[in-house]
Order: structure tokens, then C-alpha cells, then sequence
């Protein structure tokens, strides 16, 4: 994934810089400097995650929470709510919301989630 990241950046290395040694020193450097940035981000996530605050632990349980809560209504209270007031003859519209938006945000959330179980199961959850 790092080469991916940085590929573009290694192609204009590569091209300015004639110098093998020298490309290939750089190239190095890039990655150790974007890892370094990643172990660094992994700290502040840990430290986060282990805060007895819910507000700076608690943020991932509330997008995930806002979400399913978007999500009930927007596809099971919503339709209801709108039954069973057309059947007493009420006309009335409901506030309705992009799902678009909130569906990319709960799959990406829900694919996490899916590693993370992966993880449980193949015994490396934690390591």
C-alpha cells in the first residue's frame, strides 16, 4: 500500500534524479518518513480508544450509532410512520435525508467491522 502512496512521488524522483544510489536513498526515505506518520497516527488511536471520556473514545460508537439510527428510519419508521397515518386518512410528509452520503459512511464502518471479526477469527485480534 505504501508503494501505491508513494508511487507517483518515486516516478518524479526517479525521473529528476539520475543518480541510482541516490534515487533509491530517496525512495527509502519517503517510505521511512510516511511509516513514521503512520505509527505516529496509530499512537494518537490507541490513546483515544483508551480514554475514559466517551467523548474521545466514544466518537467511532456514535458515528456508528447515528448511523444505524439514520438508517431504521430512514427504511423501516419512516414507511411506517407514513402507513399508518395515510390509513387514518392524515396527509403528512416526513423529513427525509441524502442516503446516499450516510450509506458510504455506514459501509466503509461495515466493512471495518468485517476485518475486525476476520481478525477475531483467525486468533489475531490484539496482536
Amino acid at each position: 500500500m505504501i508503494d501505491k502512496l508513494i508511487g507517483p512521488v518515486s516516478d518524479i524522483v526517479n525521473k529528476l534524479v539520475p543518480d541510482k544510489d541516490l534515487q533509491a536513498k530517496l525512495n527509502h526515505e519517503l517510505k521511512t518518513e510516511l511509516h513514521k506518520a503512520n505509527m505516529a497516527q496509530v499512537e494518537i488511536n490507541k490513546i483515544e480508544a483508551g480514554h475514559k471520556s466517551i467523548f474521545v473514545s466514544g466518537w467511532r460508537p456514535f458515528v456508528g450509532w447515528t448511523c444505524g439510527v439514520a438508517m431504521l428510519y430512514h427504511f423501516l419508521l419512516q414507511p411506517i410512520i407514513i402507513f399508518s397515518l395515510s390509513a387514518f386518512g392524515i396527509s403528512f410528509v416526513l423529513p427525509s435525508f441524502d442516503m446516499g452520503s450516510l450509506m458510504t459512511v455506514l459501509m466503509g464502518m461495515l466493512g471495518l467491522g468485517g476485518l475486525r471479526t476476520f481478525e477475531k477469527t483467525k486468533g489475531v485480534a490484539g496482536k
